[in-house]
């Protein structure tokens, strides 16, 4: 979580001075390293540097994965392919558990990092062996090469020096001029990156958007984190992560689907996104704090189906609108922040606070009910 939250607005700011195709390259590259670090680390520091540096690796395709597919997909299904882009998380973790579960039961814990590793390399070789796409809204970043001779030049033209070049140029002097000239381009790049979160943060729609998403992502994350105790204790499940996995894991992909393709046979506008935002996280709400009202298993497990269904459909759209609130050279910084924010302040905090008012009313149906309640806000704030 660190090093994805520290390296997604560092990629969303170089992608304005390099090409944003490659930057994923070199995040998947980071990616396949690091795992393999983990299979071969020999300490508790040694892998949990690795882990913070696959963070960083994920960090490229959460900021600019998301502006990819959205310039390529097609009009009339561009939701669509955005969720099924975001139902690749909850396959993920479901495929995650049993690739894991398996090399680890038959081989060493290590060969599964390791066979992780090999599985991401090509991809990485791919991103900078092929013709790399350009992003809307990005003019193509020129050679580094090419910016350091037209930064010389600039400076040249400062100095009033650009009638002539002496070859006889002093090492030191040219060495003194590089230095000079990257630690201008750094606070240009600094500076720049200021400015567009400026802007960012001015965009009404986005921030109200972000801010839904918070909250949405507060209960989310303390359900994936307490779900399971909780259904112990309430239900007495003798199985409760495998049945709280697995609901969330069909539901995510389910659900995920689905609110794409109903936000594209509404119509794909932000209107339209708010208003299945808010009317699918109202009703999953409902469905979810009624499930924990009842006292049998199999309803609650009925309703809670039903609940997830519709708050997971909420991926696409609000994705959507993190995207299209924003003018096309600031996608990349907009997803990069909302990432930043829903962790932040949302799945991050939740599940200390969760287990800090369980410690304090110690009874887990009225904390799951409290925290269930937040989605109301979570739909107020979007139906705003």
């Amino acid at each position: 979580m660190v090093g994805l939250l520290v390296a997604s607005p560092i990629f969303a700011s170089l992608a304005k001075s390099h090409n944003p195709f490659r930057l994923i390259g070199v995040g998947l590259s980071v990616w396949t390293f690091a795992t393999a670090g983990c299979g071969s680390s020999f300490d508790f520091w040694s892998i949990a540097i690795c882990r913070m540096l696959v963070g960083v690796g994920e960090a490229s395709f959460i900021s600019l994965a998301a502006p990819f597919i959205d310039d390529n997909a097609p009009v009339p299904q561009k939701t669509a392919w955005l969720s099924m882009f975001y139902m690749c998380i909850p396959t993920g973790v479901a495929l995650g558990y049993v690739y894991g579960g398996v090399v680890g039961s038959h081989l060493n814990w290590r060969y599964a990092f390791w066979g992780e590793a090999i599985l991401m390399l090509p991809f990485a070789v791919l991103a900078f062996v092929i013709k790399p796409l350009q992003l809307k809204g990005f003019a193509p970043a020129e050679s580094g090469k090419a910016q350091v001779v037209a930064s010389v030049s600039e400076g040249s033209e400062a100095s009033n020096l650009n009638d002539h070049v002496s070859e006889d140029i002093s090492d030191q002097a040219s060495e003194r001029s590089i230095k000079s000239i990257g630690e201008s381009r750094f606070l240009n790049q600094l500076s720049q990156f200021s400015q567009d979160t400026k802007v960012l943060l001015q965009e009404k729609v986005y921030v109200v958007n972000v801010l839904g998403y918070i909250a949405y992502n507060f209960v989310i994350g303390a359900y994936s984190y307490w779900g399971p105790k909780a259904g112990y204790n309430i239900y007495h499940m003798s199985n409760a992560d495998m049945m709280f996995g697995g609901v969330t894991i069909v539901c995510g992909i389910v659900g995920t689907i689905s609110g794409g393709f109903i936000l594209d046979q509404m119509g794909a506008t932000i209107s339209n996104a708010f208003k299945l935002l808010s009317a699918a996280t109202f009703l999953g709400a409902i469905s979810c704090l009624t499930a924990f009202c009842l006292s049998s298993l199999y309803g609650f497990l009925a309703l809670f189906t039903v609940g997830e269904l519709l708050v997971f459909a909420t991926q696409a759209p609000v994705n959507y609108v993190c995207l299209h609130s924003v003018k096309p050279s600031l996608r990349a910084l907009s997803m990069a922040i909302s990432t930043v924010s829903i962790h932040i302040f949302g799945d991050v905090p939740s599940s200390p606070l969760v287990g800090v008012l369980q410690d304090h009313v110690n009874n887990w149906r009225k904390t799951t009910l409290a925290l269930t309640s937040i989605f109301f806000l979570a739909a107020g704030i979007w139906f705003v």
